[in-house]
């Protein structure tokens, strides 16, 4: 046996490569795979506010509507959801964690079914402190945030003078525009009342 061996010195070489080679077969496999299996699908996730501006009488209800659409993630059961309020005070939350957040305040609370991707905010009895611009926000599994564009919450106040309501913004603006309009009428006419004065005592003293 061993003349034969030593004839064709290739063939120990060429048995041990074939094993060698099924082994590192086996070894690429499951690397190629792992990445498939390791890496999650990214979150997709559209957060809609409707509509942009919104109008609302003191004590009124007001619903600020906002949808999720996640189309490789029909269930949105795990989603965390935050409202929060901007106006000239600055920012403040109303809900977190898909819980209002507002000390002693049971007015304002999120509506719908999160699972249908509806998270929607009510508050009960508006009053003029509600006004400013709200905005939805979610906080995906991964850690993403993704905020709506906002709606902007204007409150109209009963006046009691001929059934007027309006919101105190332009009631001050119009107030304003009113004062400044009678100001340049004064300043405008007050030369020609002179002109008017001066020929009414030359036409008297003829």
């Amino acid at each position: 046996s061993c003349p034969l061996l030593s004839l064709f010195p290739g063939t120990d070489v060429g048995v041990t490569g074939g094993g060698a080679n099924k082994e590192n077969a086996a070894d690429v496999t499951p690397v190629t795979a792992q990445p498939l299996l390791l890496t999650p699908e990214p979150w997709n996730l559209l957060v809609t506010q409707t509509p942009a501006k919104e109008k609302a009488k003191e004590g009124e209800t007001v619903v600020l509507n906002c949808h999720l659409n996640s189309p490789q993630h029909p269930s949105l059961t795990n989603l965390m959801v935050r409202w929060y309020k901007e106006d000239e005070k600055g920012q403040m939350d109303l809900l977190e964690k898909n819980m209002t957040v507002l000390p002693n305040n049971s007015r304002i609370f999120m509506s719908g079914d999160l699972s249908q991707g509806d998270v929607s905010l009510i508050i009960l009895n508006v009053t003029t402190s509600d006004h400013g611009i709200y905005f939805c926000e979610v906080t995906l599994p991964d850690g993403k945030v993704v905020t709506g564009d906002g709606t902007k919450l204007r409150i109209r106040r009963a006046l009691g003078l001929f059934g007027i309501e309006e919101s105190i913004g332009t009631i001050i603006g119009v107030v304003a525009a009113g004062i400044g309009g009678i100001v340049v009428l004064i300043i405008v006419l007050t030369p020609q009342l002179r002109r008017c004065i001066l020929c009414m005592r030359q036409d008297s003293r003829q």
